[in-house]
């Protein structure tokens, strides 16, 4: 029995699209904390059932949904053709997004809300921390695979759909713009972690620099490289389709590859208060390393694989400023739901970045010998 959707903004935005057969249910869909989700079914004459996503775009998270669509279209068909030529399956490998009767991106209601559309894909989970070594290696293919596919796309083609989202110089004046207002008079209680900073002040331009003086390229980046933006094959473990592409623009490989290291090469929570508990794993750090390589199929540059520490420790570092830097002007832009919590945050990443530069030279042998080895294959 078709549900009643006359009259809602549903019926509404659904109205705008050509999909097939006539719809049976929709039903709220997924954890994310920015746009709403919906999972539509519809079932035809004969009885044959599909699935959609509908979902929502947050326009106080992306202020131009024509840059932020442009952005996800392009790439996504793109995609589509590089997986057939590979004699993949682009249906459960890329998101395929649907366009309006009229051809557009997206549905605009008539209350101003944004909408796309996009198939399915099932046979599939998504997970929130990675239960095995083998589930983050698979995630690190994933997002490999995702780099390589992409290598040959035109990365200025492409909007900043967040400005200097992963500029870490321009994440260091922000700081300390904060620091020098200090509007919630904190700075006297988070004194180690201002100097732990301040400290690292030549590191935060080690990235931008090198992008500037042409050593590292500008690539089509995913920017938000964790666990539950890639989807796993239920049976296998696989993973098979990269998501949530809000954050595809330009930006530098390492940094994918360091957010990804930042999230996942440790066992604490991101606000955990015993520091003791807060560890860089080593091991964890060459699973994933081994499984992005394997992705990228040698696309990378001798420069960008030199890097690849250097995006693990920036991305840890720029994380634990943004968190400072929350914290210093009163929680406005992380949502919390304690005291201290960004500050605590604050010290995870960066006793992370302490545990890497201890390490340093093991984590720089461990990415040579596994491009040597896969060189040699």
């Amino acid at each position: 029995m078709s549900i009643v959707l006359e009259g809602t903004i549903l019926g509404e935005v659904l109205g705008a699209y050509d999909y097939q057969g006539a719809v049976q249910d929709v039903v709220p869909f997924g954890e994310g904390h920015i746009n709403d989700t919906y999972l539509v079914t519809t079932e035809d004459e004969q009885g044959r059932t599909m699935q959609y996503t509908l979902q929502s775009i947050s326009t106080n998270a992306f202020k131009n949904p024509d840059q932020l669509m442009h952005n996800i279209m392009s790439v996504t068909e793109y995609l589509r053709e590089i997986v057939e030529k590979e004699g993949g399956n682009p249906a459960r490998e890329t998101l395929y997004m649907l366009r309006t009767r009229a051809g557009a991106p997206y549905v605009k209601d008539h209350k101003g809300g944004v909408w796309r559309m996009y198939l399915f894909v099932g046979d599939v989970i998504c997970l929130q921390r990675a239960e095995t070594p083998e589930l983050f290696y698979e995630s690190a293919r994933a997002f490999g695979r995702f780099q390589r596919r992409l290598s040959g796309f035109p990365a200025d083609t492409l909007y900043e759909t967040i400005a200097k989202f992963h500029d870490t110089e321009d994440r260091l004046a922000k700081f300390k713009a904060a620091l020098s207002e200090d509007r919630m008079g904190r700075a006297a209680e988070c004194g180690e972690e201002i100097a732990f900073v301040l400290a690292h002040e030549a590191d935060c331009g080690v990235a931008m620099s090198a992008l500037r003086e042409g050593k590292l390229p500008l690539r089509v980046t995913h920017n938000d490289t964790k666990l539950n933006n890639v989807l796993m094959d239920k049976e296998t473990g696989e993973g098979i389709c990269v998501i949530d592409l809000d954050t595809v623009m330009p930006g530098l490989s390492i940094n994918d590859f360091g957010d990804s290291i930042r999230f996942g090469a440790n066992h604490c929570e991101e606000d955990e208060k015993d520091l003791s508990k807060v560890q860089f794993d080593l091991p964890l750090f060459e699973i994933y390393t081994k499984g992005f390589l394997e992705g990228t199929g040698g696309t990378l540059t001798e420069t960008e694989l030199e890097y690849l520490p250097w995006g693990a420790k920036l991305m840890t570092l720029e994380c634990g400023m943004r968190f400072l830097t929350d914290y210093l002007e009163g929680d406005v832009y992380f949502k919390t739901n304690r005291p201290g919590q960004n500050l605590d945050r604050c010290r995870t990443q960066f006793k992370l970045v302490r545990d890497m530069e201890d390490c340093w030279e093991e984590m720089t042998a461990i990415v040579h010998k596994i491009d040597q080895e896969l060189k040699g294959k």
